[in-house]
């Protein structure tokens, strides 16, 4: 996947005015936000109502994935070309101030706006859906899985949006304290918060003797 440092062009809807040292365009910055989550929420309006849909995501060099049933309504309010607005979020720790007001939280998010644009031809699909399998668990889909069928490639719509319009919001550090609350006796500092993955569960399922390969046993995203 690309990840050069080349800057993505402001617009008035991804320029940062409040806080805007916090603001970051570079796509070096972006895409590692991208690649290192799991999830993103998709905001539009669909006959006049607000929606938002929690969804698995891809990133393949210069675009953004997603995908599902091709009779899900909310897949086809999205594959018909409508604008949205995704987000991602990477909670990194909460911020105790001195002063309830000033309490904050250290995170990575982007802000990514588009109208999405339906992957019609399987041929362009096919490898866009094994993406989806190996941004969730990288090497999984050359691990002898049951290829993707036809009536797979037809049952599902994928849906593209150019990363051409987005920004990143990054906090880090400890509180920001007013001057005469740094008097004050009460702690403050900052509680990391770290994504902890478990040891691999076999499926009592399973036919085979097959053991647990690497990737599950050591996974970090």
């Amino acid at each position: 996947m690309n990840k050069n440092n080349s800057q993505i062009q402001r617009t008035k809807r991804t320029t940062l005015n409040r806080l805007s040292k916090r603001g970051h365009y570079d796509k070096k910055t972006l895409y590692s936000i991208l690649d290192s989550a799991l999830i993103c929420h998709i905001a539009y309006v669909y006959e006049g109502e607000p929606r938002v849909i929690p969804t698995a995501f891809a990133r393949i060099e210069n675009d953004f994935f997603i995908h599902g049933s091709r009779v899900a309504g909310n897949i086809k309010a999205l594959a018909s070309g409508i604008m949205a607005s995704i987000s991602i979020t990477r909670l990194d720790g909460l911020v105790l101030a001195r002063s309830g007001f000033n309490h904050s939280m250290n995170y990575r998010s982007v802000i990514i706006y588009g109208a999405g644009i339906k992957v019609e031809k399987h041929e362009e699909k096919r490898p866009i859906l094994n993406a989806f399998i190996d941004h969730l668990i990288p090497g999984r889909s050359d691990d002898g899985l049951k290829p993707i069928s036809e009536q797979d490639l037809i049952d599902t719509t994928v849906i593209r949006y150019p990363l051409n319009e987005m920004s990143a919001k990054i906090r880090t550090g400890h509180p920001n304290d007013d001057e005469e609350d740094y008097n004050l006796p009460v702690w403050a500092g900052v509680i990391p918060i770290l994504r902890q993955f478990g040891e691999p569960i076999t499926d009592p399922k399973m036919r085979h003797p097959t053991p647990t390969p690497d990737y599950a046993k050591t996974y970090q995203k």
